[in-house]
Formats: C-alpha cells, structure tokens, sequence
C-alpha cells in the first residue's frame, strides 16, 4: 500500500479549482463523481514539479459524507491505494486495518461497490484506501 494524495474538503469546487490551477499552477488530472453511492464530486491536481496530488472533494447536503463545515479544518482525508486490485484484496486490507486499530466508519467496501473504504486513526483522522479496477472489470 503507498500515500496515493491528500484531499482537502471545499465549499465550492468551481472556486477552489479556479484557485489551485490559476494561483498554485497545479494541472488537473482527473475528475469524478461518487454521488450515486453517497459521494460528492472530486477533482485530483497534481504538481507538475513535484507530481505530488492534492484532491479537491465537495458533498453536497445529504452526503454521507456531508458534516458542519468549519474553515481551517478541511483536511479531508489521507488517501491509499491498493493499485489495480479485486475487491476480495481491499476487503483484506479493510480487515488488516481494522484488527491494527483503526476504527470503521460507515463506508466500507460493502457500502462503495467495492472501490473504497475509509476508516479513522487512533486520534480521529480519515485514512480512505481505494483500488483501481481490474484489467476483467476494465474490458466488461
């Protein structure tokens, strides 16, 4: 498992987007939607320097993961991948986290599709683990 980015929780993605390409030069990379599950709307930027990513995430009211928002406490979570994995390998990994102490939220492979799960740290903080489709998935 490898740190695949940070995210950082916005108000307007529209607003933030505009600032990190336009103020921080950061080049958007990809782009996706997770509303059908629960979700909200997300935008990864990298670093052309140092390719580091940053992803931009907005819930909308209703989200699962919608919640008071308060300025300076954005961080929204810590982001693994598994890389290109079966859902059986990040339910292993959502397992391996939860008996090394990690507590579960309410989004795990069973309430994603199998793409993500997201468990908080000792202290409270968000460490989403997500996986990237199989090369069956990716031809069905």
């Amino acid at each position: 498992m490898r740190l695949e980015q940070v995210g950082i929780r916005v108000t307007d993605i529209r607003r933030s987007l505009r600032f990190y390409t336009r103020a921080l030069g950061l080049r958007v990379v990809a782009r996706g939607d997770t509303r059908s599950w629960g979700g909200g709307r997300w935008v990864q930027l990298k670093d052309p320097r140092s390719k580091r990513v940053v992803e931009l995430n907005w819930y909308p009211k209703g989200s699962l993961f919608d919640g008071p928002y308060r300025a300076g406490d954005a961080l929204d979570h810590l982001d693994f991948t598994v890389g290109v994995a079966s859902r059986a390998t990040l339910e292993r990994v959502y397992r391996r986290l939860l008996r090394s102490g990690a507590r579960p939220t309410k989004w795990s492979p069973a309430t994603t599709e199998g793409w993500m799960a997201s468990v908080l740290d000792p202290d409270g903080v968000w460490i989403t683990v997500g996986r990237r489709p199989t090369r069956a998935e990716r031809a069905a």
